[in-house]
């Protein structure tokens, strides 16, 4: 970034000391802003200031006279799973989630992604999807997610949630199932992929998290965010801490579980009941492009004053509408050049140290990354991640010269 240029902010999510991306390899794909979180800290227990201060140390500190780093974006405070359940019954949970905000705004790290999506969190069925390149995607396909819920899971009821020909095209696949095939879905699915804010599951236990939520629909999940809200923003407000919540990924109820951020509407009845200004929106364009309806390049305009983060990437739907994989940055179903002028023309508006910050979203896995030695987190590959992030700041620097 040129010197003295007023833009957005290049982030990098990285999932501490143990991640097989270095922070020099943060600082040489470009970036400046950190996204970590402190993922060894048991759901529902307050963070300190000490634990805060230790993991800022390393990030901001560790390397002297290397390019400086920020930890700007906390990603994520995990809402524990009674949060959810009970909203405002929950007081010890909620009263730790304010300890654990309150210790990172005495540290200076004011942006707090989180999400509220109900017994799993982002969802796929395959890690390592070849693309015709060669290339690693993640990829959500709908008839072997309804073979996994269908015939592994079993879930009561989750028949009715299925067309006829696509409960025979299931039965079809899962009689062409494996061990092999059965345990990784089960790994995939409910065993908590990286940067999960949910606990890994059993078999047993996810039938058991969903009979827990059997009188938890829409209105009700909804009301119990808006009470986590009410409860959490003000004082956010006091801090000057900007919390955004992430999109359901997929944007669609999953296991019979209600969703709620999923779509324009579901956003702007979250703002309309809690409008505190600390009230915002983690604008992943990947998750919201899973769905045709959602116009981006709209949100990105009218939310424009509460995306304080995002996530960039794109998606492509899949011919039935229901399957999707992560496509190249600049490809998809996501209208990335529009959707970047939207957010440049917000953050243009902004003063400097209230920018706004994204990242590179789910990288694929691609060159060295492939080798069967490397280690590497799916979806959060350095060189895919490279790749995405020069390719958003190619549009971006082509944005701003021409404006």
């Amino acid at each position: 970034m040129t010197a003295g240029r007023h833009t957005l902010k290049e982030g990098w999510r990285w999932y501490g000391p143990n991640d097989p991306v270095s922070l020099d390899d943060i600082r040489q794909a470009g970036a400046s802003d950190v996204v970590n979180a402190l993922h060894q800290i048991p759901i529902g227990q307050a963070w300190t200031v000490k634990e805060v201060e230790e993991r800022q140390a390393i990030i901001e500190r560790s390397q002297p006279g290397r390019t400086p780093l920020k930890w700007s974006v906390v990603e994520s405070i995990p809402v524990p799973d009674d949060v959810k359940r009970l909203g405002k019954g929950a007081k010890a949970s909620i009263a730790a989630w304010i300890a654990s905000m309150e210790a990172l705004a005495t540290c200076g790290v004011k942006i707090i992604c989180y999400n509220f999506m109900p017994v799993v969190d982002w969802c796929r069925t395959d890690l390592e999807w070849e693309l015709p390149n060669g290339a690693r995607a993640l990829r959500f396909d709908y008839l072997r997610f309804a073979a996994f819920e269908l015939h592994i899971l079993e879930r009561p009821g989750a028949e009715k949630d299925y067309p006829a020909d696509v409960r025979a095209k299931a039965k079809a696949l899962y009689a062409t199932f494996t061990q092999a095939d059965i345990d990784y879905l089960i790994m995939v699915i409910a065993s908590a992929l990286p940067g999960s804010t949910t606990e890994p599951m059993t078999i047993p236990r996810f039938r058991e998290k969903l009979r827990e939520y059997a009188e938890i629909n829409e209105s009700v999940l909804r009301q119990h965010l808006v009470e986590f809200l009410e409860a959490v923003c003000p004082r956010a407000d006091e801090l000057g801490v900007k919390l955004t919540l992430h999109p359901d990924d997929p944007p669609r109820p999953l296991f019979g579980l209600p969703r709620i951020a999923k779509s324009e509407a579901d956003y702007q009845a979250l703002f309309d009941a809690v409008p505190n200004t600390s009230n915002g929106i983690c604008f992943c364009t990947g998750s919201l492009g899973v769905s045709a309806s959602n116009d981006l390049v709209g949100m990105a305009e009218r939310f424009g004053p509460r995306i304080h983060f995002a996530h960039l990437r794109t998606t492509k739907r899949e011919a039935d509408g229901l399957s999707f994989f992560e496509a190249d940055h600049l490809d998809g179903d996501v209208d990335m050049v529009g959707v970047l002028g939207k957010l440049l023309k917000e953050n243009a508006k902004r003063g400097a140290g209230s920018e706004i910050i994204f990242r590179p979203d789910h990288g694929h896995r691609m060159l060295d990354d492939l080798a069967a030695t490397k280690r590497t987190n799916p979806g959060y590959t350095a060189i895919g991640r490279l790749r995405g992030l020069a390719e958003l700041r190619g549009v971006i620097r082509a944005l701003e010269y021409v404006t």
